[in-house]
């Protein structure tokens, strides 16, 4: 039985979440915790391939130049997924829509596994699509704890389902070489060993979300809203997923994801091949991305906090100015200094966390429950489209330049966001 149809014959069940803020506190509250569990694992599969898939391509195809398609692949993938996996929470709920997608993520990553143990690169590129799908699910998981939580939670909640996915993000690259030595010892390409750690990691967050996310957090929020517009009782004067659409919102908050998508992309997907021409191995490069990765969701809680008290404008200005440090840093720095790599990457992961959580706060305000999800999915197609457009171009500018021109143009580019900004306040005023 779908959860949909759970709604229609079960109203007694869900009539005691209604009726009692408590409860409804209680199941806001397990809720996050589920999200946490399964945005563990989806960061470990996350992880992969992040860190070796442009050097997977790279080793089958024998040249740099489309280094940055597989992040592309995936990327394009996760919008594809986006869009179905919005449309299905919509539809039935978080917890069909979110588990589909990690476990066709899983199926993708297995691909991967294949395809290199085959040596075939159209294999490899359609699994790539279809590994995509775990992208686009831990990015989507983030919406899962705001559905039942006040405009003064809302970041927070962002913040918290971001933060869990540090824990398996920053073991996934360090696990990159014991991996590789594991796929080795069983026959396989050293490279194929982060994928399969990534296969496991997305079909166990899925299995949880199946499992585990009952009630369904948007099914509950959606039978609120629903009760709400039939008794216009207390409950519905403080439902915070009352609020009618903002358009300019909607525009706003999409903008900021996008663009703070397409330089983090960008530049983090030839900074493997980068330094891999100035002699560093696996080891070195696991390390570099996995800073990277951790200060993309380490710094989250913070963030989602600072987002909630001084605001989403500010921490999206914040966002353009760190990402154009990053740049900077990338592009002047010394080529073979590990510890000016990481502080680059670091930052560059730190300008795309403020970006996320400003910008996803941002959507999640200007939208209402009865299309939360589907406009969500949309928006979030447009970010892996961005991604997946900065990994393509990443490839082809670095190769036909320099990585200090990629990492220089990046950085500048984010300052678009500050003009954006002005305009936006403009037109609501």
């Amino acid at each position: 039985m779908s959860d949909t149809k759970a709604l229609e014959s079960q109203p007694v069940w869900l009539q005691t979440y209604i009726d009692s803020p408590e409860k409804l506190q209680q199941l806001y509250k397990r809720t996050l915790i589920i999200v946490v569990i399964s945005q563990i694992f989806g960061g470990a599969g996350l992880a992969a391939g992040i860190t070796v898939g442009a050097l997977l391509a790279q080793e089958m195809l024998g040249t740099d130049s489309f280094a940055g398609l597989p992040i592309a692949l995936f990327t394009l993938g996760s919008a594809g997924a986006a869009l179905i996996v919005g449309r299905m929470s919509q539809k039935f709920g978080r917890r069909l829509g979110l588990a589909g997608g990690f476990l066709t993520g899983g199926v993708g990553a297995v691909g991967v596994v294949l395809s290199a143990v085959s040596n075939n690169i159209f294999f490899l590129f359609v699994s790539l699509l279809i590994y995509g799908a775990g992208t686009a699910t831990n990015l989507q998981a983030r919406y899962a704890g705001t559905d039942l939580a006040s405009s003064k939670q809302r970041a927070t909640a962002v913040s918290i389902a971001m933060i869990s996915t540090t824990f398996g993000a920053v073991a996934g690259p360090n696990l990159v070489e014991p991996m590789g030595q594991f796929a080795t010892a069983m026959g396989l390409p050293a490279l194929s060993g982060p994928f399969i750690l990534a296969a496991a990691a997305y079909i166990v967050a899925g299995l949880v979300l199946l499992a585990l996310l009952r009630p369904d957090p948007l099914i509950v929020a959606q039978a609120m809203l629903h009760v709400s517009q039939n008794n216009k009782d207390s409950l519905a004067a403080d439902n915070p997923n009352l609020q009618v659409s903002n358009q300019r919102g909607i525009v706003f908050g999409a903008a900021v994801m996008v663009l703070t998508q397409f330089v983090m992309v960008a530049i983090m997907t030839m900074t493997p091949v980068h330094m891999g021409h100035h002699g560093h191995g696996l080891k070195e490069v696991g390390m570099v991305i996995g800073f990277h990765i951790g200060a993309m969701y380490l710094p989250s809680l913070l963030t989602g906090i600072l987002v909630d008290k001084i605001g989403r404008n500010a921490m999206a200005i914040a966002a353009s100015v760190t990402l154009l440090g990053a740049g900077a840093l990338s592009a002047f720095g010394p080529a073979d200094s590990i510890p000016v790599l990481v502080i680059a990457l670091s930052l560059l992961g730190i300008g795309w966390n403020f970006g996320l959580i400003s910008g996803t706060a941002i959507l999640v305000d200007a939208t209402t429950i009865k299309d939360r999800a589907k406009t969500q999915g949309s928006v979030d197609v447009l970010i892996a489209l961005s991604g997946a457009t900065g990994g393509v171009l990443s490839g082809v500018i670095a190769a036909q330049s320099s990585y200090a021109v990629l990492s220089l143009a990046g950085g500048v580019l984010s300052l678009i966001l500050i003009p954006v900004l002005f305009w936006s306040r403009r037109e609501r005023t």
